[in-house]
């Protein structure tokens, strides 16, 4: 094992050395053209040096890019004759999720990457096995399970949980949360309850630390730098000698399937044990449908934790940020609370039109999922001109479409909730925009199916915190947080706050 390691070493060394000799060659002899906003692509490697150059803001390299071309797409030559598309054109991405559906797959290639984290899990898939996943699936998001999810499973955990543990907290100013695992220990509790019929208590007064959601998180992290991998020879080879960071993915993955596999199991007991057909729960109809296979069904667990735990809490991370940021928001949120009673039920939460335009603002700004690619399974011509081959790659931009001066205008960069909002007879009326231009729960035959339980989760949470309190950010002046996303984005370092008594 030695002796692996230490060849493993020095081909980690040498190849730094390899590429710098490439680059001369390259430079020295051939440059191949990539468009006028494209980075500059060289044979063999494409534009290997630029994208290393800024492999720690790739999203946000990505996005000027696409913003400054006049198509709003670009083409990117990865090493070895991997061409990604990259665009913010909402032509393009109706083309690709909508009307051209059948050709832009999620893809083999993909699907190999994130296998061993996600398997046959419904964001891994296509065709049969993803239909009917969606169609089982969908069942859970009727009006009567969202009302339940509201009034019972949110309403208890913001109330016995989250609203406590603030209250503990403001009554010192030396105590200091993040806010980023506080949101995430909430999400998972909720989807553990309403997904799965089963509570972690994560959310607990001493935060108790979590053995599966360090695991996921590294799991998550490693699998995205797999998907992201210039040099995809370089993970496979470390696979192949379990070593680094293939290494600790296997090890990860496995406290992780070994938490999807007992919350199946105590559900095929429970099951059993009520001798009835009668779904309560997502994981039920699944069990229910006939599809009994152990790693079948903990794909599909593992699937829907990624959803329903990182994606709501990446989005109110950002919110509660911005909310800070913007007292003139706060004060029109808060206004809007203190015109309902303190115990939301379904409707009330629906009505609140003000915050519902901040956290779709927020999102703008700061999207749970800021880039999302399909395979082109055949040579395609996109609505902009841009000519496609089969095997290529085209991935939307949802960042980058939310920095975009063509569609939000000059002060696209200003938290404005009233962009999303018309002025009515009664008051706010809100004003969506077209889910093509604004694809952050994705558009077309794969839409979000949880989009209305997640907009209901965070009006909950925001509701509640902010009726009681004020969060407010424990950093130095000056100091920004910053956007890093691996499947979901998150706020580097975590989200430092201070809680205090609001007076209203």
């Amino acid at each position: 094992m030695i002796n692996l390691e230490l060849s493993s070493s020095i081909l980690f060394l040498l190849l730094p050395l390899t590429l710098l000799f490439l680059k001369s060659i390259c430079t020295t002899f051939f440059i191949k053209s990539s468009g006028k906003h494209a980075p500059r692509a060289y044979p063999l490697i494409g534009s290997l040096f630029p994208i290393l150059q800024n492999r720690h803001r790739f999203i946000q390299w990505t996005s000027d890019l696409v913003n400054n071309s006049p198509t709003k797409s670009v083409t990117i030559h990865r090493p070895l004759g991997n061409v990604r598309v990259m665009t913010a054109n909402p032509d393009v991405v109706k083309h690709i999720l909508k009307t051209n559906f059948q050709n832009y797959p999620k893809g083999v290639p993909s699907r190999d990457k994130a296998y061993d984290l996600l398997g046959d899990g419904i964001f891994n898939i296509d065709g049969d096995t993803w239909k009917f996943q969606r169609q089982v699936s969908s069942h859970e998001f009727n009006t009567k399970s969202l009302r339940h999810f509201v009034e019972e499973v949110v309403e208890t955990e913001l109330n016995d949980r989250l609203l406590p543990i603030l209250a503990t907290g403001a009554t010192t100013q030396t105590t200091v949360f993040d806010f980023q695992d506080i949101l995430q220990r909430f999400a998972f509790d909720n989807i553990c309850k309403i997904a799965f019929g089963y509570d972690p208590v994560y959310l607990a007064p001493e935060l108790p630390e979590a053995k599966f959601a360090t695991a996921f998180d590294e799991a998550v992290m490693i699998t995205t730098g797999r998907i992201r991998s210039n040099l995809p020879l370089i993970w496979k080879l470390k696979r192949l000698l379990n070593i680094g960071s293939e290494h600790r993915l296997c090890n990860a993955i496995s406290i992780v399937r070994e938490f999807a596999v007992n919350v199946t199991k105590e559900k095929k007991l429970e099951l059993e044990q009520k001798q009835t057909l009668n779904s309560v729960d997502l994981l039920s109809r699944f069990l229910n449908s006939g599809h009994s296979d152990e790693k079948f069904i903990s794909d599909i667990v593992i699937s829907f934790i990624l959803a329903g735990r990182d994606t709501t809490s990446a989005a109110l991370t950002w919110f509660f940020w911005l909310i800070y940021k913007n007292p003139s928001v706060e004060k029109e949120i808060i206004k809007e609370i203190k015109m309902k009673k303190e115990k939301l039920n379904y409707e009330d939460v629906k009505d609140m039109v003000y915050t519902h335009a901040s956290l779709c603002e927020s999102m703008r700004l700061y999207p749970p999922v800021p880039i999302d690619g399909k395979q082109v399974l055949n040579d395609d011509v996109l609505p902009d001109g841009t000519s496609v081959k089969k095997g290529s790659h085209v991935t939307y931009h949802i960042f980058a479409m939310g920095r975009s001066e063509e569609l939000w205008g000059s002060d696209w960069m200003e938290f404005r909730p009233e962009r999303w909002l018309e002025m009515g007879d009664d008051g706010w009326v809100f004003k969506g925009r077209d889910c093509y231009e604004y694809p952050v729960f994705q558009a077309g035959p794969r839409v979000c199916l949880g989009k209305e339980m997640a907009f209901l989760q965070m009006k909950m949470v925001a509701t509640g915190v902010l009726r009681r309190f004020r969060v407010v950010p424990a950093m130095d002046d000056g100091v920004e947080p910053v956007y890093v996303s691996y499947f979901t984005a998150k706020m580097k370092g975590g989200f430092p706050v201070r809680i205090e008594e609001r007076v209203i």
